[in-house]
């Protein structure tokens, strides 16, 4: 998720990243993406779609990863704007690596990015001074094409329950995992979200997921959230990670860039 799942190591982790990109004269992420919070290891054959996006220069996490993405065409793959809005005009430096249960294994397929296109709508406000994205979606067009189904796409309907999946932290101070994990979480619905971040959660382009046993976290970013079988949001922002009262808000999927 974006900034306002980022503590305090995560950030001396990120300075030091930033250091060697500087150096390098490229960008990193405008926000750390947010891992499953009380889920349990999963296996990427599960997942065919779903890559983890990242760059060389983030060496701070193996195989370069911040974010996830899924694949909606041979060569599109659908993530969070926040995660990629700063690589705009360095495309080239993205990879996306798909079927790799564990990010420091040498399995599944890795390909480089040729361009990105953020929502036409994508702005950015702030929640107790955290940052918020709006219609926080970007297509990355692939450098080849990948024998790969595409992720179903729909919408939650009155679905209760989703399922989440990513590569991300296991707990706001959990600096080690590296495999894909899942977990079920509940869908409280808008009230729940408005209640928890007033003016800043949007139920046009924004919905809610998980729970204080459940949640995604850092370095989940642009990852799924499933319902009826079907990706209907990606991980886009919240406060802490599985924090009672502020469950993980997701970009939702009504109109795609």
């Amino acid at each position: 998720m974006a900034l306002s799942r980022r503590r305090a190591l995560g950030t001396a982790l990120l300075s030091s990243a930033a250091l060697l990109a500087a150096s390098l004269l490229l960008p990193l992420p405008a926000a750390p993406a947010n891992a499953v919070v009380g889920g349990t290891p999963a296996r990427s054959a599960a997942y065919p779609w779903l890559a983890a996006v990242g760059s060389p220069v983030f060496f701070v996490r193996p195989s370069g990863q911040f974010c996830g993405g899924v694949l909606i065409k041979p060569d599109r793959l659908l993530t969070a704007g926040h995660c990629v809005s700063m690589f705009r005009s360095v495309p080239g430096v993205l990879t996306a690596t798909f079927g790799r249960d564990d990010l420091t294994g040498r399995g599944g397929e890795t390909v480089e990015v040729k361009s990105v296109r953020m929502h036409p709508k994508y702005r950015e406000t702030s929640f107790e001074g955290e940052t918020v994205g709006h219609h926080d979606l970007a297509v990355l067009t692939l450098a080849r094409r990948v024998n790969r189904p595409a992720a179903p796409l729909g919408t939650p309907g009155s679905a209760r329950t989703g399922r989440i999946a990513g590569w991300g932290f296991t707990s706001e101070n959990d600096l080690l995992n590296t495999r894909l994990r899942e977990a079920a979480v509940p869908l409280p619905g808008d009230a729940a979200c408005e209640r928890a971040y007033g003016d800043s959660f949007d139920p046009s382009d924004m919905l809610c997921a998980g729970s204080e046993k459940a949640d995604s976290c850092q370095f989940d970013s642009g990852g799924p959230l499933i319902a009826r079988g079907r990706v209907v949001g990606l991980v886009s922002w919240g406060r802490g990670c599985g924090e009672p009262g502020y469950p993980g808000v997701y970009a939702r999927l009504t109109s795609l860039p």
